[in-house]
Formats: C-alpha cells, structure tokens, sequence
C-alpha cells in the first residue's frame, strides 16, 4: 500500500508541488485544462519557497517528451482494450476516432503530469533543517 506522505516522489507529483521542499507550488495552478484555455502553460520557473530553479538546464524539458508519450500510449492501450471489451462489434474507424479524442481530452494533463515526473526524477526531496 501506497502511503502519501511529505518526502515522496508521488505526494509532489499528485499535488502539484516543488520536488525539493514540497510546499511551493510546480504549476500555477492545480486545474491544467484552465492553464491551457488561458494559454499559462508555463511552469513557475522556481520555487517561491526554497528558491530553486526548475529548468537545470537549456534544454532540460525535452526529457520530458518520453515520458509524455509512454503515457499517452498507456492512455492509448486502457481506452482501445476497454472500449473493445465493452463494444465488441464497433467499428475500427469509430474505435480509432474515440481513442484519438480520448487522447485529445487527456493531453493537459498529460503534459502536466509528464513534467512532474521528469523533474522529480532529478531532484530529491530535502526537508527544511
């Protein structure tokens, strides 16, 4: 069993908070569909807590692709094998279309969530002394 507590990589990645001291937040907000209808879909660029800098270095988010796309196509596979098993006899064509909005749905989230885990992969939680 999974315990979210104040230190782990899955409590700053489900609550949108900084990956070294877990009380500022990573996003500006928590809802990323708002961040994308108002075209804010940048980061806070550090920390307003401990001050850290969350782009290590040039370049440093493109990492985070990867992650995006095992995601999106773990996101993928869930929504094809579901829909299959529930509606056996669609046709591929609408089973493609509705997988493909179903993807299109998820990607702010999955473009917030992708970035969460590829910067908590770098840097380790360090509780305030």
């Amino acid at each position: 069993m999974v315990i979210l507590n104040k230190g782990s990589k899955l409590y700053s990645i489900l609550f949108n908070l900084c990956p070294k001291c877990h009380e500022g937040r990573f996003w500006k907000t928590n809802n990323p569909f708002k961040n994308i209808l108002l075209k804010n879909s940048e980061s806070s660029i550090s920390c307003e807590t401990c001050l850290i800098k969350y782009e290590l270095e040039i370049g440093f988010w493109y990492g985070a692709m990867y992650i995006s796309y095992a995601i999106g196509v773990a996101l993928m596979l869930f929504l094809w094998g579901v829909l299959s098993f529930f509606f056996p006899l669609m046709d591929v064509l609408l089973l493609i279309s509705l997988v493909v909005i179903g993807i299109l749905i998820f990607s702010p989230i999955n473009y917030h969530i992708s970035r969460l885990i590829w910067i908590n992969i770098f840097i380790k939680y360090q509780p305030k002394d």
